[in-house]
């Protein structure tokens, strides 16, 4: 998880522009934005945060969405709107889109993609959510890069967090829970500080105070 120790970089909460028709969003519209996945082998940018945890946002204004223009490799999408300048940062991001991405992250097998997805739990936890229910070990093949770059497949002993989500989100946390569904969560064992910035890189992809 050694990526996560890297300096925290500022993202821009908005591109600032519309990636279809290169428009300026001006402070108060609303637009969608968008989480697109990086592919894995590529370098991000300096200063590219979103990219270390496998996304990239991409801003779209409201009229390019209507008429169907949509980004390559698109994963997930919210309305959400440009503040005003020096506005204080709103919640943008419903419950329903992170419990959305947190359940279309189940099969994630990247590292950064399954701390993206254990943080995510956190929040919704915090939120009363999500539920936990205990800890369940397994055992699974995880391919390794070996120090010349070779790949090794080795056994080792996962930890999956068990947890329950709500029956419907938008009650918030006085809703019922839902017992027929379960949601197991990979801990990928993050230490405070990896926690804090990856929830940091999170709140900043999702413009979002989480």
């Amino acid at each position: 998880m050694s990526q996560f120790n890297a300096p925290t970089y500022d993202i821009a909460r908005t591109t600032g522009h519309c990636a279809f028709t290169g428009r300026v969003l001006e402070p108060g519209e609303a637009y969608i934005s968008t989480l697109v996945e990086v592919d894995p082998n590529e370098t991000p940018a300096k200063g590219d945060a979103a990219a270390l945890l496998g996304f990239r946002r991409v801003d779209v204004s409201m009229d390019a969405w209507k008429e169907g223009h949509r980004p390559p490799k698109l994963f997930g999408h919210w309305k959400a709107i440009v503040p005003e300048p020096n506005q204080k940062r709103k919640l943008l991001v419903d419950d329903d889109v992170l419990m959305n991405l947190l359940r279309r992250l189940a099969d994630a097998k990247e590292q950064n993609r399954i701390a993206f997805r254990f943080v995510l739990a956190l929040i919704l936890m915090r939120k009363k959510l999500l539920r936990y229910d205990g800890t369940a070990k397994k055992q699974a093949m995880v391919q390794t890069t070996n120090d010349d770059g070779s790949a090794t497949l080795q056994e080792v002993e996962q930890e999956w967090w068990q947890m329950t989500p709500k029956l419907d989100v938008s009650k918030g946390m006085f809703g019922k829970w839902n017992e027929e569904e379960a949601i197991d969560v990979l801990d990928p064992h993050l230490d405070e500080q990896q926690i804090q910035q990856v929830g940091e890189q999170v709140s900043e992809i999702l413009n979002a105070e989480l």
